[in-house]
């Protein structure tokens, strides 16, 4: 059984996953340092190579850290791909571009591309506005009849959950960090809490808010860091991505929660399709440009803007595009804060942490539902909205679906 983590337990729950990162023969003396403490820049490359023995892995970087004239970074397996990735430092002066286009030719390599950068998607808004109005919109109470996300294994992918907060208490089942010192703020960090409150805070215990699926197990995967303390904003980059989700498909997660965006992302790409096509469900927000559709844009993902259920005829918030076709309350949303607190959020990544808590309800009524089978659902019962191509998500409606009651 997973150990609950707690606060007194930080040390042991909180492990800095880089992998398997072993110095390649040919890399420089402080490799092991490296990995520790690689930061990503405009000048590194990430590369995979197939499957193959540790020893040819090894090889191929140290020949290719030579041939290329590349400083190695650091280097970790990707479980389940099958698959080593490697990042390298070019020197300034060249073209990191250049190298990604030589590298993509180079018959060691299986993919070769730039670390791309990803932003939480949301910031706050008037602290003392309203009171989860969109537990009413999305018709909670009445979906608690049949569902609340029993037992269904949730990953969000983000930055660090308080976990003591007294409204998730119990809720996070696994917490980890693939940023590095990640685990030194892991409790305090601000965007992490606040989706895991949207998605599973506790019910009927006298304290704060309830979660969409407040039954759900929550695994707490630190791949993105604030910028600033006491930041709301936070940012991930494609490696630490692809460690985090790599480690979610192998602990059989069945929902995976992106409330971030960024540009298209070949190696997270290959990773959110592996997790698909093991039936793992994967909710992403709406960047709204295709410079920030990403992993959203992803054919399979179930892509979530947010939508202003305030007003008596309720719309896409302002600055959204077309890129997804469903919507959730997104407009100063409630929700859990580090050290016990609460305030309210704005943004796709609220709406799209509310969508994983329905697709939790779905799963548990279902638990075979396959990831077109269930975005299938929510699409039907959703409620259109202007433009007449969106629909707002009805957690009541999906849920009645399965369970042969209705909604008023």
């Amino acid at each position: 059984m997973t150990r609950r983590p707690g606060r007194a337990s930080l040390a042991g729950a909180l492990i800095l996953a880089l992998g398997c990162a072993g110095a390649p023969a040919g890399a420089p003396a402080d490799a092991e340092r490296a990995t520790r403490t690689a930061k990503a820049t405009d000048q590194q490359v990430m590369v995979t190579y197939a499957a193959a023995p540790p020893a040819i892995w090894a090889q191929n970087t140290a020949e290719i850290a030579r041939q290329y004239r590349l400083g190695f970074v650091l280097a970790w397996t990707l479980a389940s791909l099958g698959e080593q990735c490697v990042v390298f430092e070019v020197p300034r002066g060249r073209s990191a571009r250049e190298v990604i286009r030589r590298l993509s030719s180079d018959p060691r390599v299986s993919l070769a591309q730039a670390i791309e950068t990803f932003t939480a998607q949301g910031t706050g808004g008037d602290p003392y506005a309203h009171f989860q109005h969109s537990s009413q919109t999305l018709r909670l109470d009445l979906a608690h009849r049949w569902a609340t996300g029993k037992g269904v294994r949730i990953a969000v992918v983000d930055t660090g959950v308080d976990f003591d907060h007294p409204d998730l208490r119990g809720r996070v089942v696994k917490a980890q960090s693939f940023v590095d010192r990640g685990e030194k703020s892991f409790t305090s960090d601000i965007h992490g809490t606040a989706v895991t409150g949207l998605i599973a805070a506790t019910a009927n215990n006298d304290i704060g808010i309830v979660g969409v699926a407040p039954g759900a197990e929550i695994y707490a995967l630190k791949a993105c860091w604030q910028q600033q303390p006491g930041a709301r904003e936070a940012v991930c980059n494609s490696y630490t991505l692809a460690k985090a989700v790599d480690f979610a498909i192998l602990q059989r997660v069945q929902v995976l929660n992106f409330s971030l965006a960024g540009p298209a992302d070949p190696l997270l790409g290959r990773l959110i399709g592996q997790a698909l096509s093991r039936g793992i469900v994967v909710v992403a927000a709406d960047g709204g440009t295709p410079a920030q559709g990403y992993p959203a844009s992803y054919e399979g993902v179930l892509g979530i803007m947010g939508s202003d259920d305030l007003s008596g005829d309720p719309t896409v918030t302002a600055g959204h595009g077309s890129l997804a076709t469903l919507a959730a309350p997104g407009v100063e949303i409630l929700t859990t804060v580090p050290h016990g607190s609460y305030d309210f959020f704005s943004g796709s990544s609220v709406a799209a942490a509310q969508v994983s808590g329905i697709a939790a309800l779905l799963l548990e009524r279902n638990p075979k539902l396959t990831p077109p089978q269930l975005a299938a659902i929510i699409h039907k019962t959703a409620r259109p909205l202007s433009p007449a191509t969106i629909g707002e998500v009805d957690a009541c409606a999906a849920v009645a679906s399965l369970s042969g009651g209705g909604c008023p």
